[in-house]
């Protein structure tokens, strides 16, 4: 890519570039990371190196070149032979990019069928040795499976083997790992890093993710408001990065050692289109001075394939070290009130048989998707709720926001006022208390609706606002999500996943309910957007005394917001306690394998995955349910009988037939 330029062309305004001046190769298997904000032209950038340009989008200077050929000037032909060939696009959403009619094997040989010349025969055959490259379990069974039988990593997995199928030299990610688990994240991403040094591909990796992006990537460019401002190798930017937001981008990233809520970047990025006649991030930068206001600022050498569009050297800088303080978040004392109970809650989702339809009697034959789950919810506190995908975190907000009845258990608001056990069957004040943020926006947010209408909707339904003072008051809640009042007038396809994300939180809260419930709020936003909602979380909690079930996989993210902590594995209870006592030892061996995967913005720092990379549709009958995973099982015992509670210091409750010394060491 050579001095790439792409922006609009306005009537009487010109060409307003969006990229600009956007130079950089990849070379055989080395990848290259790709980060920067929400809004910075990541995604746009991924893709002009297909040839393609979003809508209004043209080509404005530069060029990008591929095995001789432009990737602007090459014929219809060309480029759909190098597309989906030899170059790939991994999307950010699998689920959404395989189709749902179509089983995963006929997917798979639709590609080899464009891109190969095998025979039918040879294509069956390749479908099978494509999901074993990837690790599938019983490749010939997911083959005849549709998306919908399948969990995201496995979809995600899918999506690179249809990749694969034309053996292509280069690969596009685009945040390939956003929304899966921990350990999942790690399986993907040691399954990318062996196929680009074994197949010597090239790899362009877009993620706001810093600790995914550590372990795979060569080198990492930094994207701001459409430009690069830092490039090199990876280790280089993520220990000494030079550039100002860099390093902010770094300090805005919740860490594992200490109960802190990142501070947020200041100001918003400027807007991508229009004159850059000065550093682009001088008005959010705490170090500028005079020539940063004065000049753009060109990208310098400054050491072996290392660049940096900044005026100054990191030395030369009043603030030398980080543009945002961590600080400490206080956490609860003595327990408010009660808010939410619940009560050894199980839900399944299989239908009863015909015979206890009519006897009444339970039907020990249904999978129980959660079992016996009791937890309390106190007046401004913060719970958090981790577990791989298909722990039941989900399926227990849904219970209780009322989107799916428990078959056993019970839910109380205030200590006694017990919940139906359906959405539309409650009062709308008891609807007002208890809001849901989803974890997909493209699934709640009515693709009809302007942002405006949306966010207006419960002001309207809850507070009988006229139109003319709930757009007021929609456009303060905006801003309180890093939104500006332009977005008002947007639909939902005109964001990106990010916005769309802020849209359901500022949707959520102008209930102002008692209880939130957060579904992955955090995980399609970039690191500086995600301290900014962090932090506007803890400023609601202190301001309305809300409490939240903050369901996440990212156990950094609920170490600095959470008060207590539940671990839960096949919609089972694995540990619980303050947040203090779970991520220290003695651990649960599940907890420990979570906290073993985090990945870390740091290279040198690989994570250790202990458990096996298998999806069980169902836990066991009786036993321990993490017993078919558990690196440490002592015996038959967990194969019979349920593991005890072990009662530890300040409510630490851990379920485990192991003695707490030997989950200590």
């Amino acid at each position: 890519m050579e001095n790439l330029s792409a922006g609009v062309v306005m009537p009487g305004c010109g060409p307003l570039p969006i990229l600009r001046n956007v130079s950089f190769r990849v070379l055989p298997g080395e990848t290259l990371g790709l980060v920067g904000e929400s809004g910075s032209g990541k995604s746009t950038l991924a893709l002009t190196m297909m040839g393609y340009l979003s809508e209004g989008l043209v080509k404005l200077g530069g060029d990008v070149h591929f095995g001789g050929h432009s990737m602007f000037e090459a014929g219809t032909g060309t480029l759909q032979a190098l597309r989906g060939g030899e170059i790939c696009l991994i999307p950010q959403n699998a689920g959404q990019s395989l189709t749902p009619t179509m089983t995963i094997g006929q997917q798979i040989d639709e590609a080899l069928m464009l891109h190969t010349d095998l025979s039918p025969r040879e294509r069956k055959r390749q479908v099978v040795e494509l999901l074993e490259q990837v690790r599938m379990p019983e490749p010939a069974v997911i083959a005849r499976r549709h998306p919908h039988a399948l969990s995201g990593g496995q979809q995600q997995r899918c999506a690179v083997a249809m990749a694969l199928a034309g053996r292509p030299r280069v690969l596009l990610l685009d945040e390939p790992t956003t929304g899966l688990d921990v350990t999942t994240q790690v399986h993907i991403l040691e399954l990318l890093r062996e196929l680009a040094k074994s197949r010597q591909v090239a790899m362009v990796f877009v993620s706001h993710d810093l600790g995914a992006v550590a372990r795979v990537s060569d080198r990492i460019a930094v994207l701001y408001s459409g430009e690069l401002v830092e490039i090199g190798p990876s280790t280089r930017i993520l220990k000494s990065p030079e550039h100002p937001y860099t390093r902010g981008l770094l300090a805005s990233i919740p860490r594992m050692d200490g109960a802190r809520v990142p501070e947020v970047l200041p100001g918003y990025p400027p807007p991508l289109a229009g004159p850059r006649e000065r550093c682009a991030f001088a008005p959010r930068c705490s170090a500028a001075k005079d020539p940063c206001t004065a000049g753009r600022p060109a990208l310098d050498v400054r050491g072996e394939r290392y660049r940096v569009r900044c005026h100054f050297r990191r030395d030369e800088l009043d603030d030398p070290g980080s543009l945002v303080r961590p600080s400490t978040r206080p956490r609860n004392g003595v327990p408010a009130s009660s808010l939410l109970e619940v009560r050894n809650v199980a839900i399944t989702y299989s239908r009863k048989s015909l015979l206890s339809r009519f006897t009444g009697k339970e039907d020990r034959a249904r999978v129980l998707t959660v079992d016996d789950v009791s937890f309390t919810v106190h007046r401004g506190e913060t719970i958090g709720v981790v577990g791989e995908s298909g722990s039941g975190k989900s399926t227990i907000l849904r219970a209780i926001v009322g989107l799916q009845p428990p078959c056993r258990g019970d839910i109380r608001m205030e200590g006694s006022r017990p919940l139906d056990d359906r959405v539309d069957t409650r009062p709308l004040a008891c609807k007002k208390e208890i809001q849901l943020v989803f974890q997909n926006p493209d699934s709640s947010l009515n693709p009809r609706k302007t942002v405006a209408e949306i966010i207006s909707a419960p002001l309207e339904l809850y507070f009988g606002m006229e139109r003319g003072p709930a757009r007021e008051r929609a456009a303060q809640l905006l801003q309180s999500v890093r939104l500006t009042e332009h977005y008002l007038d947007r639909t939902p396809g005109q964001l990106s996943g990010g916005e769309k994300q802020r849209v359901g939180i500022a949707r959520a809260f102008a209930a102002e309910p008692k209880l939130a419930l957060c579904d992955e709020v955090t995980s399609a936003l970039d690191v500086s957007v995600q301290a900014a909602v962090l932090d506007l979380l803890s400023n609601l909690q202190r301001e309305m005394g809300v409490a939240y079930l903050f369901v996440s996989h990212d156990l950094a993210t609920v170490r600095s917001v959470a008060d207590r902590v539940l671990v839960l594995y096949q919609g089972r209870i694995c540990e619980t306690g303050p947040v203090e006592s779970v991520f220290a030892p003695p651990f649960h061996p599940y907890t420990g394998a979570l906290m073993r995967a985090i990945l870390e913005p740091d290279p040198d720092r690989r994570p250790r995955v202990e458990i096996k990379d298998t999806v069980e549709s169902a836990p066991p009958r009786q036993g321990c349910p993490f017993q078919r995973r558990c690196p440490h099982k002592p015996g038959k015992i967990c194969d019979r009988e349920a593991p005890p509670a072990q009662e530890l210091a300040n409510g630490h409750r851990i379920y485990c037939h192991l003695s707490p010394a030997i989950l200590h060491s």
